[in-house]
């Protein structure tokens, strides 16, 4: 199966509230990056057991993990949880850039040196959290 049908069938599994700002979201990461890599990571390790929520990702950088090695992994990220949507922002050497510059601004959301965390849409300023997206991609 192909990363987009991936995509699209776990974003219509999802409760309806939530289906419907997944596909918002989407749609506008997409607008930021047209023709971006996707990824769809269903949260399960290779033995198949469960150890995070899935993530639909976009981009592509190179990631160094722990051992040294280096692998690409996207740039940003898009995952719901049980109390609203992550978007998570990678690469970014400074932990507290996010915060520093967008939290003020976005609404409510929690920020943290990678992820911006949120209940609902209506409850941040998306313009805000499009030009933190943007930034993502550039960095």
């Amino acid at each position: 199966m192909n990363v987009q049908k991936q995509i699209d069938e776990y974003i219509a599994s999802q409760p309806e509230a939530k289906r419907s700002e997944l596909q918002e979201l989407h749609g506008r990461i997409l607008q930021v990056m047209p023709g971006c890599k996707l990824w769809f990571l269903d949260g399960k390790d290779a033995s198949g057991k469960v150890v995070s929520n899935p993530n639909i990702g976009y981009g592509s950088r190179p990631h160094k993990y722990a051992d040294g090695t280096i692998r690409e992994f996207y740039q940003i990220g898009l995952s719901p949880n049980k109390t609203g949507i992550s978007v998570y922002i990678l690469g970014i050497e400074d932990k507290k850039y996010l915060a520093d510059t967008y939290a003020s601004n976005l609404g409510k959301a929690s920020v943290t040196g990678y992820c911006i965390r949120f209940k609902t849409l209506k409850d941040i300023n998306t313009d805000v959290l499009k030009t933190a997206i943007a930034f993502g991609f550039k960095n």
